[in-house]
């Protein structure tokens, strides 16, 4: 009886192994998936403009706080309505037909702290930009004028992620929103206090 139940154990083993989640990556590994995400997840909540995209690197409970707004959304149906909503508004025959805008992460601000063996914070500054009609000559005598990225704006955030280690990756389980500037300014003076 001995033999049959060492061998049972031998056996299940390498099974329950295999079976077993991946646990969280190290920093260096979770800040590049993390860096992935932000860049995916605001592409295609401003230039993209596909909700569904957004939708599968955030959870569930996802929530959203914002300086100037308050508490925008407070779960993932909520937050995906309002860029779906946006998105239709800038689609052809929409209130903001044509309207394009963009979030960039300032190069180089970011950094990603682990949060036990649960989640990351990636914080950081980020600038907004909309598209807009170039005048000629703004470059010189032979610019003919065309579209061009203003910056309008900018502030910092703090992102809370979620290991998910059932699926081997991190989603986006809070956004905050902070010290949004104007675009004569758009790198809050506090950018550096991390």
């Amino acid at each position: 009886m001995f033999t049959t139940l060492a061998l049972l154990l031998a056996q299940s083993t390498p099974a329950a192994e295999a079976a077993a989640p991946p646990p969280i990556p190290p920093l260096a590994e979770a800040k590049e998936q993390v860096a992935a995400i932000d860049t995916a997840m605001f592409y295609y909540a401003f230039e993209g403009c596909d909700a569904s995209k957004v939708r599968s690197h955030i959870t569930e409970d996802f929530r959203m706080v914002h300086d100037q707004g308050g508490i925008i959304a407070d779960n993932a149906e909520a937050f995906t309505a309002l860029i779906g909503e946006d998105c239709d508004a800038r689609a052809p025959g929409g209130k903001n037909e044509g309207y394009s805008s963009r979030r960039l992460l300032v190069p180089g601000s970011d950094s990603v702290t682990p949060l036990g063996q649960w989640g990351v914070l990636h914080r950081g500054m980020h600038t907004f930009q909309e598209l807009r009609a170039r005048p000629a000559g703004v470059f010189g005598k032979d610019d003919p004028g065309g579209p061009s990225w203003v910056t309008v704006g900018g502030a910092r955030f703090l992102n809370i992620y979620q290991w998910m280690p059932e699926e081997g990756v991190f989603r986006m389980q809070e956004t905050i929103s902070i010290d949004h500037g104007s675009a004569k300014d758009p790198v809050p003076a506090s950018a550096g206090e991390n």
